[in-house]
């Protein structure tokens, strides 16, 4: 028994134009949110919950849907199609409401230009403002403050602020993003279009999420679920780096670039989608790959649940059962907190606390975890899911803990590492934990089931953008990664009470018995 690495490499490329779409919404969203129209951190992920709000909702509605789908097409592939087509639509016109917002913004365009300088420090003099690590400041004249806590910035002091200095990314981008958020204020349209077209588009991509995934175990058998997740999970990764490589080319990263269009930008990440769908459409016969993985369940003696079973929506989990999805589900929830608080502000966290460009290590991170997928999905079968996510879970812990104390002054180096670490440690989680919620599932009821998958994930993700904003508002920006430590290590803990769903050993036929090495 072996996968099929080439049809679930094809089947993947529905993955890799959503993790391509994912990964420019997570790098570029929150950047237009706080740095074109002013928003605090708390504000921007609100908005950038938005999606997982949609999600909770509408995954596990179009999960149960494409399950009782009957077409030509399949069960799946509709939904990829559409879905694909409409996002890809809606992500090019969003570039005019971010082109709006530039118009209104108009008077600081030039960055450190003096007249931008001057702009920035009539308009909010005397204001009380906050650097991104937590220092209270006020651009003034005055020789003393009233608050013995704030910081006074003269004039001349102000003026000098140029982009290759560390003051300008403590003072000057505060002072322009709350300049923003009173242009914003004045002229709301911008705001208000850009929320619009933004809304319609997740509700495109949540259309498709559920059904794109749950192709995956639909044309895998049940022990070949894990590596298929692997390969799955490799694409996603893949059109992740491919992302940031072209944040790289664009310099999205880069302090000089905070107020760039990014008209082109999202036309390319278009593209790159329509692209990918094509392939898809062209390579991928979903009925046919179906009907050839009951053939080969039947061959090997693989329980799928019965026909009857499929025709009532699936068996009845027993009460251990249950309990055990429950944890799995409460792990995701915990492990998604963590990783969503960094993944959602460490564009942002990244320019403004280590200054540095979040592209190159977040390449870093997912090169890391394209290395570790293949690997994992083998290791899974060895070991077992459930150890090999423990393992997972305790590396990303150290990596978001370690990182914390990391400062703009730290070695490049060991950011780098510590993000190579926590790319491996996702791998190592993601690759398992979705095959273990759908292992619970009969064979009409995978799509129901990775609903419950996305509902936890996106359950986290609708509060832990808020929660972590709110805090980096309150404290500072100091505050995300050991947010997101405690919760993965919360994480591991509820891993432990989880009893099923772990990869089975299947019965072997014929010659096959005399096969050590089945894989």
């Amino acid at each position: 028994m072996k996968l099929n690495y080439r049809r679930t490499l094809f089947v993947g490329f529905a993955f890799f134009l959503i993790c391509a779409f994912w990964q420019a919404y997570d790098a570029i969203i929150p950047k237009i949110l706080t740095d074109k129209f002013g928003m605090s951190q708390a504000n921007s992920g609100i908005i950038m919950a938005l999606d997982n709000v949609l999600a909770l909702f509408m995954l596990p509605l179009f999960g149960a849907i494409s399950d009782k789908c009957r077409s030509r097409l399949g069960k799946r592939t509709p939904f990829i199609l559409f879905g694909t087509l409409a996002a890809a639509i809606l992500l090019a016109v969003l570039s005019l409401a971010d082109g709006m917002q530039l118009r209104n913004l108009a008077a600081v365009r030039g960055m450190d230009t003096p007249e931008a300088l001057e702009t920035l420090y009539d308009y909010r003099y005397g204001d009380t403002l906050m650097t991104p690590d937590g220092e209270r400041y006020a651009l003034t004249e005055a020789a003393e403050a009233v608050d013995p806590g704030v910081t006074l910035i003269p004039r001349e002091r102000f003026m000098a602020m140029t982009l290759d200095t560390d003051d300008y990314a403590r003072y000057v981008a505060p002072a322009r993003q709350a300049y923003a958020h009173a242009q914003t204020k004045l002229h709301p349209q911008a705001l208000t279009l850009f929320i619009a077209i933004l809304v319609l588009l997740l509700i495109s991509m949540a259309t498709f999420r559920s059904p794109a995934v749950a192709l995956m175990p639909d044309v895998t058998l049940k022990p070949l679920r894990s590596k298929g997740n692997a390969v799955i999970n490799l694409m996603g990764s893949a059109g992740g780096i491919l992302i940031l490589i072209l944040g790289m080319v664009f310099a999205t990263g880069a302090a000089r670039n905070a107020l760039m269009p990014y008209g082109t930008f999202f036309g390319i990440v278009s593209i790159l989608m329509i692209l990918s769908l094509g392939i898809f459409m062209l390579t991928v016969r979903e009925p046919r790959f179906v009907q050839e993985m009951h053939q080969q369940s039947r061959k090997y003696g693989i329980e799928e649940g019965g026909g009857e079973e499929r025709r009532s929506g699936g068996r009845k989990l027993e009460a251990d059962e249950r309990r055990s999805l429950l944890f799995i589900l409460l792990s995701i929830v915990l492990w998604f907190m963590g990783y969503n608080a960094v993944t959602s502000k460490y564009s942002v966290y990244a320019s403004n606390i280590l200054h540095k460009d979040y592209n190159l290590t977040l390449i870093i991170a997912q090169a890391a975890a394209i290395v570790a997928y293949l690997p994992v999905g083998f290791l899974a079968g060895k070991l077992g899911r459930k150890k090999t996510i423990l393992a997972g879970v305790v590396m990303l812990t150290v990596a978001f803990g370690v990182a914390g104390f990391l400062t703009a002054d730290s070695p490049t180096m060991l950011m780098n590492a510590m993000f190579a670490l926590a790319g491996i440690a996702w791998a190592t989680i993601n690759v398992n934990s979705f095959p273990m919620v759908v292992e619970l599932a009969s064979g009409g009821d995978v799509g129901k089931y990775t609903g419950f998958y996305y509902t936890a994930s996106m359950a986290a993700q609708v509060a832990t953008p808020m929660v972590s904003g709110l805090l980096m508002d309150k404290f500072g920006m100091h505050v995300l990664f050991p947010y997101a430590a405690v919760f993965t290590a919360l994480a591991f803990v509820t891993m432990l009470f989880v009893k099923h769903g772990d990869s089975k050993p299947a019965a072997k036929v014929g010659l096959e018995v005399l096969d050590v090495d089945n894989d």
